[in-house]
């Protein structure tokens, strides 16, 4: 079995909790994992925001099993969760499984350029705050034979497909980062960057990235409950 050797106890318990928010959004959850050197990253795709979400994990020593210097491999959520013994700062590997569809599909590796106009942190946590506050209030007026899936849905979408300024990053993906840990009440203005490479948009932060396709992507329901 491949054990990684994680960095200190920190990275173990980050690592730990952000398999924990996925696992919340969905009990199946898998994640791909990759790593090189001292680099582990963890992808995950918490279905109720049609994001990928990026966990940047450093290890102790570089990552090496037998011939290989590399690992690739898509694993339950759960399971790697199960493994994760934050003393010992390690996390054993479990056996792989058949990825989602959403694993084939990754962010480049590079080519990532900055994007202007992304508003500060405190305004971004303001927004998904509006957002959420106006789902319910729109939720909460419907009649009850007009609060179905499809109607919860269809403001949902509404509301979370809304671009941020003029930076076309939905704020759903700002969501899923605050959601997911990665957009902490401390986080500054000077932390955060948005980047595009192709189709695609991240939203980085200190914690971890929420990556996001214009285009391509499969839907899913993004209500908010």
């Amino acid at each position: 079995m491949t054990v990684l050797h994680l960095a200190d106890e920190g990275e173990a318990a980050d690592l730990a909790a952000f398999l924990s928010r996925l696992l919340h959004y969905d009990r199946g959850a898998a994640v791909r994992l990759q790593a090189a050197g001292t680099a582990l990253a963890v992808f995950g795709r918490p279905p109720s925001f049609e994001v990928l979400a990026i966990r940047a994990v450093r290890l102790a020593k570089p990552f090496e099993d037998g011939l290989d210097v590399t690992l690739d491999v898509t694993v339950s959520a759960g399971e790697l969760l199960e493994s994760v013994d934050e003393a010992a700062a390690t996390a054993a590997v479990p056996a792989a499984v058949t990825g989602p569809p959403w694993a084939g599909v990754m962010p480049p590796r590079g080519g990532w350029r900055p994007e202007p106009g992304l508003p500060g942190a405190d305004a971004l946590r303001g927004m998904v705050t509006a957002a959420v506050a106006e789902f319910r209030s729109r939720t909460g007026e419907l009649a009850p034979e007009g609060r179905t899936r499809a109607e919860l849905d269809r403001i949902g979408r509404e509301i979370w497909s809304r671009e941020v300024g003029g930076t076309r990053l939905p704020v759903r993906a700002v969501h899923a980062a605050q959601s997911l840990g990665f957009l902490r009440p401390f986080v500054r203005a000077e932390d955060l960057g948005l980047f595009s490479s192709g189709t695609w948009l991240r939203l980085r932060t200190p914690y971890g990235s929420v990556a996001v396709r214009r285009a391509g992507l499969p839907t899913l329901g993004v209500s908010v409950r």
